[in-house]
């Protein structure tokens, strides 16, 4: 039977998956990584990465991961461009989960694929964190903010 102060407890937890913030960390010579504790509270202690867009990795609380599975089954097996899109996600996916000194192992593959060696700017975006090599986030940075307000301009239809 459940309490009533550990129904609340639970539901204002489900409320404030809202993941925001930037962090450098740096990625140890096994792989392993810090996940910054504000975004450890809100993601969870086993959680999914895979590749991600941009040249970033995504990482979903397990949750979110379910939410995202469903997006992709919907796909059409019989689009060709659906199918890559889910390879791409799916075949470098894995679960994580952090020790007890607050690190996860990040595989070399994905390692690879996101240009990850030493210095890394960790990302909370809304409902899933990204993780970047720090050149690759600064050069990002650098160029996105040169043309925020053009793509500001361009989402005005979405109601930005």
């Amino acid at each position: 039977m459940e309490r009533s102060g550990e129904k609340i407890h639970q539901s204002v937890r489900e409320v404030k998956h809202l993941l925001i913030g930037e962090y450098a960390h740096s990625i140890d010579t096994k792989g392993r990584l810090i996940m910054p504790a504000k975004l450890k509270e809100d993601i969870g202690e086993k959680f999914v990465i895979t590749k991600g867009l941009d040249g970033c990795l995504f990482v979903y609380s397990q949750k979110e991961w379910k939410n995202f599975e469903e997006k992709l089954r919907a796909f059409p097996l019989t689009n060709k461009d659906a199918r890559a899109l889910m390879r791409f996600f799916l075949a470098g996916a894995m679960e994580c989960e952090i020790d007890k000194q607050g690190r996860f192992l990040i595989t070399s593959n994905l390692r690879e694929f996101a240009g990850l060696e030493k210095e890394v700017i960790i990302v909370g975006v809304l409902n899933k964190i990204e993780i970047w090599s720090k050149d690759k986030w600064t050069a990002y940075t650098e160029k996105e903010n040169l043309e925020a307000d053009e793509i500001a301009e361009k989402m005005s239809n979405l109601g930005i």
